[in-house]
Parts: structure tokens; C-alpha cells; sequence
């Protein structure tokens, strides 16, 4: 675990970038962070389009500026992604929260999402923030325990019916 990274986006990566991709939809599972699936025309203007949005430029309506950043081992793989919203709208206290992250299939259950949680914390407290929000489905019982592990107090759950799933809230002080 000590050779592993939190960096910024890169185009140097593409191709890890899309074997990640690939372990997810290999495992039928969702691609987590939203960031990771967003369509793009070449890899070079995705990496831009992540970075502009870390300064909020070019976001959708109701976004919020949001900093990206790939867990890269020491093979040079991305073996986690992480997206930091730099502020909470009313939609992202309820399900989303301040961090995101994802852990490709074959990195999982070695403390690569533990590690990336701390680390995106750190980019947090950075940003000036005092406290943050993380959500999870009730039922991944990993990403609480995560959460957890990292300072996170449970606040409440819901069930949220346009989700169909109970989100459970978090927060970690910094």
C-alpha cells in the first residue's frame, strides 16, 4: 500500500483509465464515481474537463466545482478514483455527499479504498473544509466500514424512492 498514490488526472493513463472501466462492466457493476463513465471525444479533453471543473468551469446546471483524483499503485495503475465536491447543494446532502469513490474489482479488499478515503481527506481539508459529508448505500456494507474507518459517524438513514435503495449519511470531521 505504501506505493500507492493520490495524483491528478493525467493523459498519460488512458489506457489504465479504460481497463478500469472494463473491470467494472466485466462484474456487471456501475462504474463509482459518476466521474469515471462520463463520455467523452478524446481522452486528452476528458483530463481537461476534470481539471476545469475543479475550478468550476464548464459544470452542468447544479453542479458544483468537484476535484477528481486516480489512487495509481506502483505498477502505474489506477486502481481507485475519488471525486470531491467542493460544496454540498441540497440534492448532495441527501444522496452524494462531499466524496465519492470507486475501487477497481481487483484492487478491492486489500485497504485501497481506505488508503484513497485518506487521502482524498486530506485534499479536503486543503480546500478549507471543516467537515464532510459521505453517502452509501445501505446494503455496501464495505463502503460503510470505509467510512468508518476514516473518522466517519453515522448520522441517519432514508429510503430514497427515486433511488430505491436506504442511503446512509456520514460525517468526518477534519
Amino acid at each position: 500500500m505504501n506505493a500507492c498514490r493520490l495524483i491528478v488526472p493525467h493523459a498519460d493513463y488512458e489506457a489504465s483509465h479504460r481497463t478500469f472501466l472494463e473491470e467494472f462492466a466485466a462484474r456487471g457493476e456501475g462504474v463509482v464515481p459518476w466521474i469515471v463513465a462520463e463520455p467523452y471525444a478524446t481522452f486528452q479533453a476528458y483530463v481537461a474537463m476534470m481539471e476545469a471543473a475543479s475550478r468550476g468551469i464548464g459544470l452542468r446546471d447544479g453542479a458544483v466545482p468537484h476535484s477528481t483524483f486516480w489512487w495509481v499503485g506502483a505498477s502505474n495503475e489506477i486502481l481507485g478514483v475519488s471525486n470531491l465536491r467542493h460544496r454540498l447543494t441540497d440534492r448532495l446532502t441527501k444522496f452524494g455527499g462531499h466524496i465519492g469513490y470507486g475501487v477497481r474489482p481487483s484492487a478491492r479488499r486489500v485497504g485501497n479504498a481506505t488508503e484513497l478515503l485518506r487521502a482524498t481527506l486530506v485534499e479536503a481539508r486543503g480546500l478549507g473544509l471543516r467537515s464532510v459529508l459521505l453517502t452509501c448505500d445501505k446494503r455496501n456494507v464495505a463502503s460503510a466500514k470505509t467510512i468508518l474507518r476514516n473518522g466517519g459517524v453515522f448520522e441517519e438513514e432514508e429510503f430514497m424512492p427515486e433511488y430505491d435503495r436506504v442511503v446512509c449519511r456520514y460525517w468526518i470531521d477534519l
